[in-house]
């Protein structure tokens, strides 16, 4: 089939990914005091090929555990990928915070727009203009690392997954309510997933009940972590994650490939 084809034409994107060897990073120094604006500071993993390889490897879990969905199996290709592709980023969130993976950032040298002023100066050039920032859900094109924060969103994500201490059953039904979205545009079988949304949804709240029972508030904060879901942004994931291994990364042929192949 057409999808299977195409899989095959990408099959070195995920290859690089879980083999790429992991290449020893030197450790770096504490990270200087900046301007107050410090959220805009641009960052990057302090050992990228083991953060890298860490995610590559629970986004396979992530698509493996979609896959093993009866209900998203009875979809068509086109609504799967559809699916798929607008909450890859979330589930890969869920996934990390699940398997514990902790993320160690350093400041980028990357030169600020002062510097790059000053620097034009001293050799009588003008500077060079700084590349727009994309819009939102459109993919980037070039290097562009992350902000501090960006990866803050992040972390913070992360840590209140942990601090909530969520279990193995409730990450499945978190995980079912951000995949089965009935709000995406070009959706045909709108009914029929939203009813799998409300299912999970059920489910989590049931389950809290039963295994929780002293805590009232747990389902609610639970819901509070996938609100935080939405501050993050797929392209930040992806360069962060994706392009310090295989460059410029487009997730739809890599999402393709691993939704049409046996993983």
């Amino acid at each position: 089939c057409r999808c299977c084809a195409e899989g095959r034409r990408h099959s070195s994107i995920l290859y690089s990914i879980l083999r790429s060897e992991e290449r020893a990073v030197p450790p770096a120094g504490p990270a200087p005091r900046g301007c107050p604006c410090g959220s805009r500071r641009r960052v990057a993993l302090r050992s990228p090929q083991v953060a890298c390889k860490a995610a590559s490897t629970v986004l396979v879990k992530t698509l493996r555990f979609v896959q093993n969905v009866p209900c998203f199996q009875e979809l068509p290709l086109e609504e799967q990928l559809l699916l798929v592709r607008s909450c890859w980023a979330p589930l890969l969130l869920l996934g990390l915070a699940q398997d514990r993976v902790h993320l160690e950032t350093v400041e980028s040298a990357e030169p600020s727009m002062l510097q790059r002023i000053l620097t034009a100066r001293r050799q009588g050039e003008q500077p060079p203009p700084r590349a727009p920032a994309p819009a939102p859900g459109r993919p980037h094109h070039g290097p562009h690392l992350p902000s501090a924060g960006e990866i803050q969103a992040i972390k913070g994500f992360l840590a209140k997954c942990w601090s909530l201490d969520i279990s193995t059953k409730e990450y499945a039904y978190l995980k079912g309510t951000v995949l089965f979205n009935p709000d995406l545009p070009g959706l045909q079988c709108t009914q029929y997933i939203e009813g799998l949304q409300r299912e999970a949804q059920q489910a989590l709240n049931e389950h809290v009940r039963l295994i929780h029972r002293g805590d009232e508030a747990r389902f609610a904060k639970l819901n509070v972590v996938l609100s935080l879901l939405r501050s993050v942004n797929a392209n930040v994931v992806a360069e962060l994650f994706f392009r310090p291994i295989i460059g410029a990364v487009n997730m739809d042929d890599m999402l393709l490939e691993m939704l049409c192949a046996k993983l």
